[in-house]
């Protein structure tokens, strides 16, 4: 359906554009034209029908794209024409996110999910940004290079201000000492009251997304230092860097899976032993500790015994289980296995396999010192309370939920491909389609906006910057507005992760790519608001991002406000102040 649908619609264009804005005579006896009965040699004439508002050269000719490409010289019409050409920019963007997630089904993340899926997902934009200056002369790549900034500027800021504060609105849940409760939206729009809850890695996701910013800044320099030397060099110098920072960074999304594993395997080792610390405290007969602060051997020696099922005076692995599974500890999503075999390593100092009294004694005191340690105001409390112990069970208990945990019981977990081998021809298909779709349409895509902007007298810096990015990013932005909306942590951690992860491509992949056409072609480097309202919007959100892991509702009000405080901003300062 959508294939016969596409047919369609860039057939129905090709002979509306053709009829509306130039007709095709066989009048070829008369060489000198008036330039009304004849047309362009007697070969073209206009229509004046919709062609009042454009402004062309004198025989009204206007250049097809490829030399078949439907074109037009009104405004009406070369606003049909971004319609259409933005219609399949989009589905290329679409094509490319559903082959994505095929390959990510069969490969899993690392490489697939750290490197392929942001490349691929900032194609489109890279594309468009490539075309608007390579065609024609420099003087002529100029003029069109500010559609490709737009686009940059644009994409970045809509992912970061609109999208951004209405996943916050949809994924929205009831808030409970600063955590947002799953599933759980009996608030309605309580401006504090109700909101969204990240895990560590997306604040760390945010982080860097504000770090990206620093090529921007690196071009920028001489223009700050109000110096024209040394712009050519400056752009080579951020070139480097943002391709140096690229590399890095995907580099980093490689490996961050294994990190998150390993450091949240850490963080559930940390909850089972305050957790069993907690029992102990709460089933002992008298203090853990004596009035000394030194561990209680006769209390303790009770809780082994309790442990020692079979009185042998040793712990074995499996009575250590029944200790672990006695604990309850579903919550967490834990490898009961792996959980005796750590606390295994914690008390075993002989290394025998079992664990005899003096053993489980240095093992406690070890937990209870580390419980002690805890950043707490309790811990400076009377030590016989051992109020420690609770707080130190809430701290590993909330580490463990800001660090996430991957197997959250999501639909979209243990899923196992049917057929691997059709899935990736499918998934293959679908990249090849999206590729040759967004490479074949950018061109065209990047002409009607010039020609647009060119009939309007509207700015076409603020065409692309408004009109290109629903376009190449609608995809990922209804995905992630979807993926919000199941209200839990989980998938609001993935849903911004993948909002900062995409500026983050947009500050490096895009911005490289325009900085190498900038320097190759001999462009110059003149986007001193467009790059200031680039690294306001992100490092207000990145450094808000980063400094927390819960937002409000009332937090979605900043990112929408920002939104019209860029357009704001780039018109006062260049057609007000006179910065371009």
């Amino acid at each position: 359906m959508a294939h016969n649908l596409l047919i369609l619609i860039t057939v129905f264009t090709s002979i509306t554009i053709s009829a509306t804005g130039r007709l095709i005579t066989t009048t070829t006896t008369n060489s000198s034209t008036d330039g009304v009965h004849d047309g362009y040699g007697g070969v073209f004439r206009r229509n004046p029908l919709l062609s009042l508002s454009k402004s062309t050269d004198e025989s009204g000719f206007c250049d097809q794209t490829y030399g078949f490409m439907p074109c037009t010289t009104s405004v009406i019409g070369n606003l049909f024409l971004i319609l259409v050409y933005g219609y399949l920019m989009f589905l290329a963007a679409t094509y490319l996110s559903a082959g994505s997630e095929l390959l990510l089904e069969i490969l899993g993340p690392g490489i697939v999910g750290g490197l392929f899926l942001p490349v691929l997902g900032a194609l489109p934009d890279a594309l468009l940004i490539l075309v608007s200056g390579l065609s024609g002369s420099p003087e002529t790549a100029q003029d069109q290079v500010s559609v490709g900034m737009g686009l940059l500027a644009g994409s970045t800021v809509m992912l970061l201000t609109v999208i951004w504060g209405t996943c916050i609105i949809v994924g929205k849940c009831d808030l409970q000492n600063s955590i947002a409760l799953d599933n759980q939206d009996t608030k309605g729009f309580s401006l504090s009251g109700s909101g969204v809850s990240t895990d560590i890695w997306t604040s760390y996701s945010a982080m860097i997304m504000a770090a990206s910013v620093l090529p921007f800044l690196v071009v920028q320099f001489p223009q700050i230092l109000h110096s024209t030397s040394g712009r050519h060099l400056s752009v080579l110098i951020g070139l480097i860097i943002s391709i140096s920072l690229l590399i890095a960074y995907c580099i980093y999304q490689v490996y961050q899976p294994k990190i998150q594993k390993r450091r949240l395997a850490f963080a559930k080792h940390k909850h089972v032993r305050s957790r069993i610390l907690r029992y102990m405290k709460a089933n002992a007969f008298g203090g853990l500790l004596d009035d000394q602060g030194r561990p209680n051997r006769e209390v303790l020696y009770k809780l082994f015994n309790s442990v020692d099922v079979d009185g042998d005076q040793h712990l074995s692995r499996s009575e250590l289980q029944a200790l672990v599974v006695g604990m309850q500890l579903n919550d967490i999503n834990l490898n009961e296995d792996d959980a005796v075999l750590k606390l295994m390593r914690d008390f075993d100092t002989s290394g025998d396999d079992e664990v005899d009294f003096e053993e489980f004694v240095i093992g406690i005191s070890q937990w209870l010192e580390e419980a002690r340690s805890t950043k707490t105001d309790s811990a400076t409390s009377d030590p016989d309370t051992m109020k420690y112990i609770h707080d130190y069970y809430e701290e590993t208990k909330r580490e463990h939920y800001l660090l996430g945990d991957e197997g959250g019981g999501d639909d979209d977990e243990g899923h196992i491909v049917d057929d691997p081998r059709w899935t990736t021809i499918k998934a293959g298909l679908f990249l090849l389609l999206g590729t040759i779709i967004a490479a074949v349409f950018a061109d065209p895509l990047v002409d009607a906006v010039g020609d647009f902007s060119a009939a309007t007298s509207i700015p076409s810096f603020f065409i692309s910057f408004i009109v290109l990015p629903l376009a190449t990013n609608s995809s990922e932005s209804v995905s992630a507005i979807i993926f919000a909306s199941r209200k839990k942590q989980r998938s609001a951690s993935l849903t911004f992760s993948e909002l900062y992860g995409a500026a983050t491509m947009n500050n490096l992949l895009c911005l490289s790519v325009f900085l190498a056409l900038v320097y190759m072609r001999g462009l110059t480097w003149d986007f001193t608001s467009e790059v200031l309202v680039i690294v306001i919007v992100c490092i207000v959100m990145g450094i808000f991002g980063s400094l927390r892991t819960t937002f409000p509702l009332w937090t979605s009000f900043i990112a929408f406000v920002l939104y019209p405080f860029s357009l704001i901003l780039v018109y006062v300062l260049d057609y007000i102040l006179g910065w371009s």
